[in-house]
Parts: C-alpha cells; structure tokens; sequence
C-alpha cells in the first residue's frame, strides 16, 4: 500500500493561511513603529554595509509553532562552510540555485531533531514559495537582504532568525565567520513534530516497474555541483557536492535513499546580493518533468504543484503514483 505523507492537512493548511499572513503582518507593523534597527539577522560592518551575522537580541514575537510544523534550516554550502553537521538527520534536503550560480541547501526537519545545524546562512525569495506546502513551518536562516525581510514577516512561517531566537544561535570556533553560525533546534522546538509534517506530497513505497540501472548521476548549476554515486552496500546514494565527498562532521557519510533531479524555471528576481549580482528566483509550482533516482535505477517521472499551498506530486509517464524509498530524499532543482 502507498503511504502518502502529510496530504490530510492540506485542506486545513489552506483555510489556516489568511489568518496567518493577517497575523504575522499585525505583529510586524506594531514592532515597527518609533523604532529603527538594523535588518533581521544582519550586522554591519562600520561602512554602511551589512553581512550575515546575530542582531541585537530582542523578544520574539512570533507565538509558539503549530502543531505538526516542521523546521526548515538554511545552511550554507560554499566550501568554506563544509562539512555540515545534522544535514544527515533531514527528512528532505533541498538544493538550489544562488548568486553567482553557486549552491545553498535547505533542510526539512520532522522525524529528528539532531544537536546541532549548520553552518546556517541568509535566505532567499524563492524558500517562501516553496515553504508554503507546510502548515506554518519554522524558519532558521541567518538572515536576509533588508527588501525582502517584509516577505518574510509576511510569510505564513515562523521567524527563528538570531534576532529573535538568539538563543538558539552560536558561533562555532572550527570555521571562519560567516562560515560559523550554528544553530541549537531544542531551544525552537521542544520535540520533533513527527512525519505527518511533511506535507511534501511525495508517496513512499515499491518502487515502479522499469527505470534504468543507474550507478552515478552528476546536475550541474553553473558554479557548483552535484554528484549521487549508488552504494550497493549500503543502498543509498552516497552525495558528493563540486566533487568532493560530503561526509557529516561526526564522520558519516551524508547518503539519500532517493534523490530528485526537478527540471524548474530559474529566473531572475528583482533582488541582488550587495555586489551586484542578480539573486535567481526558483520557481517549484507548475509542472514538468523529473528523473528520480532509487534503488540503483533512474526513473523518467513529471512533477505538478498546483499551488504554493500544495505539495508536489511526482508521477510515472503513465500517470501512476512514483514512490520514494524510504529514508533522506534529496531535491536538485535543475534550470529546465
């Protein structure tokens, strides 16, 4: 039997959305009256610039998360910042596209919350498209450029940035800042919400009849890239990331049970990084076509997401439900 995950909630997700916006939009306009501060998760630098860094502690305004929310992590992934720690204990790790055509991950946190996460950095227009397929998720990120942060305000998710949760922040003594921000996911969530968070819309299960053997597959953004080599041994694809092995600080090889090579509109957005260069916007509702790798075979799969409420739903040619196996499930969201 095919398990779907989380798909119950939608219809709730759906009606709880306008009150959350109304809420969250609230809450940022009385905070900003008579005051002026440095944008959300940012520090300058003494020039007039700001990079990523913990703000001035402040209360939080955002009330507790809801029941069955989920946590989202962006974490960095130049070079510098590797290896990661937690990434392994992500239900879902996504990949995108950033400035200069280089990579940032984000994790989905449901089953396990591990110690610690990162290193975290800033985000991006395109997680609030994509967050919205979960019922008011919470968000850990760095911080952001000062246009978008009224998006975020206004995005039905909870703010879990340095200013609000300083707490739950530390840097790190292994790697240079901005490489070094670190974040504790006990002192945001109390426990782990458990799977029915995942509100992603993948299905779980056999897998289909044909698919090709496949033992390696490298997606490529312009900048960076990704390679899935199939362990026999350990019935995963082991992740290597611009070709060099992504293994976990604890040592473990960082290993997914399926991973997803999504064929997506990349776009240009109307934002850009403080040196100029054009953020990408990466558009996940729509439609179009996937390979989903599993057991050591590719599949030719399409992908829909009606609307940025929905989860996505991968199926055969022939229309047929295309099941994950279960464990870690990488998302590369390739330019179509």
């Amino acid at each position: 039997m095919v398990a779907t995950v989380g798909m119950m909630q939608s219809a709730h997700r759906r009606r709880g959305t306008t009150a959350a916006a109304l809420l969250a939009a609230t809450v940022t306009a009385v905070l900003a009256v008579g005051c002026t501060t440095t944008p959300r998760g940012q520090v300058d630098d003494g020039r007039g610039r700001t990079s990523d860094g913990p703000a001035p502690t402040s209360p939080s305004a955002d009330p507790a998360p809801a029941v069955g929310s989920p946590l989202a992590v962006k974490i960095d992934n130049a070079p510098a910042a590797r290896p990661h720690t937690g990434l392994d204990a992500a239900d879902v790790v996504y990949a995108e596209q950033v400035e200069g055509g280089l990579s940032r991950l984000m994790a989905v946190y449901a089953t396990d919350l591990p110690k610690t996460i990162g290193p975290v950095r800033s985000a991006r227009e395109s997680d609030l498209e994509l967050l919205r397929q979960f019922q008011r998720p919470t968000l850990a990120f760095s911080g952001a450029q000062g246009k978008l942060l009224p998006l975020i305000d206004g995005a039905p998710l909870r703010v879990a940035s340095p200013k609000e949760e300083s707490k739950a922040y530390f840097r790190g003594t292994d790697k240079a800042t901005p490489h070094n921000l670190y974040l504790r996911p006990e002192r945001l969530l109390s426990s782990a919400p458990g799977a029915d968070a995942l509100t992603t819309g993948f299905t779980y299960g056999a897998a289909p009849r044909g698919g090709r053997a496949e033992d390696s597959r490298t997606v490529r953004f312009p900048a960076a890239r990704f390679t899935f080599d199939w362990s026999d041994d350990r019935r995963r694809w082991l992740v290597s990331m611009d070709g060099s092995p992504s293994v976990a600080t604890d040592g473990k090889r960082v290993a997914a049970a399926t991973v997803v090579v999504q064929y997506v509109t990349v776009r240009k957005s109307e934002f850009h990084d403080f040196l100029g260069n054009n953020t990408p916007f990466t558009e996940t509702v729509g439609s179009g076509t996937a390979k989903v790798l599993r057991d050591g075979k590719v599949f030719d799969a399409e992908w829909k997401r009606p609307a940025a409420e929905d989860g996505t739903v991968f199926t055969t040619k022939a229309g047929k439900p295309l099941n994950f196996a279960k464990g870690q499930v990488w998302v590369v969201f390739a330019k179509a």
